[in-house]
């Protein structure tokens, strides 16, 4: 079992590192694997993002594919809201949190096959006081999101960023920083409850963090569409077993 959580500790940073969607695959390796109840497998997971959006901020800033004045507003509403997810995450019943969990994987899987989209006009672009509104609204959702359910910042902001009309890139470098805040938050509460397993959480960091590495340079060397689909269609068949074992 511990192999096959650390091999998917792996896999999970190179997709974090290659296409910015991964991390939400560890919670369900946690619940079948460790195995961990739903809510410390969430919390455990999100405990590992802080050091992976870490390691992301990083290299995206190397490359200086940060916007730090789309960035900040993220920051902002994602350090605010994700304790109040990880409050939630504690009164909440294990099987509609499993449901909601499930939910995502599907919606991030299709979201990747799809490519996020066609290119389309910046919200309130002209309207830099209604930007950073709706910047520190998705902040806030990321958040929640991530307290609540573990999931980490990129399958929740990217979405709803690129939607929005931000550059794919632009959305996925934010969204590494906003990553940090919104687990660190997130975190703090699910540390007050006890659910967090430290140990388990340190060794998985450790590969997540090579993997973010491999991915980055993996990137570069491969074709981006393939990996896209290829995750997409991973978090599809994750997610749709997940339902329907809930169900």
């Amino acid at each position: 079992m511990m192999a096959g959580l650390i091999a998917v500790a792996l896999v999970v940073g190179v997709l974090i590192g290659a296409v910015g969607v991964g991390g939400i695959l560890l919670i369900p390796a946690l619940n079948l694997l460790a195995p961990l109840p739903i809510q410390a497998s969430m919390a455990t997971a999100l405990f590992t993002f802080i050091f992976t959006g870490i390691v992301g901020t990083w290299f995206f800033q190397r490359r200086g594919s940060i916007d730090w004045s789309v960035t900040l507003p993220l920051c902002v509403g994602g350090a605010l809201f994700g304790a109040v997810g990880a409050w939630a995450n504690a009164l909440l019943d294990a099987h509609l949190l499993g449901l909601v969990l499930a939910v995502l994987i599907v919606l991030a899987g299709v979201y990747t096959l799809l490519g996020g989209g066609a290119r389309r006009r910046t919200a309130f672009e002209g309207r830099p006081q209604w930007r950073r509104a709706l910047l520190f609204g998705i902040g806030a959702l990321t958040g929640f999101g991530s307290g609540l359910t573990g999931v980490g910042g990129p399958a929740l902001s990217v979405p709803m960023m690129v939607l929005s009309g931000f550059a794919p890139l632009t959305a996925i470098g934010a969204s590494q920083v906003v990553q940090i805040l919104a687990s660190v938050s997130g975190s703090v509460g699910h540390l007050a409850h006890g659910i967090v397993d430290l140990e388990l959480a340190a060794l998985l960091t450790v590969f997540e963090v090579a993997g973010v590495w491999i991915g980055v340079h993996l990137a570069h060397a491969v074709d981006a569409a393939l990996l896209r689909r290829a995750v997409g269609a991973l978090c599809v068949a994750v997610g749709a077993g997940l339902l329907l074992r809930a169900l």
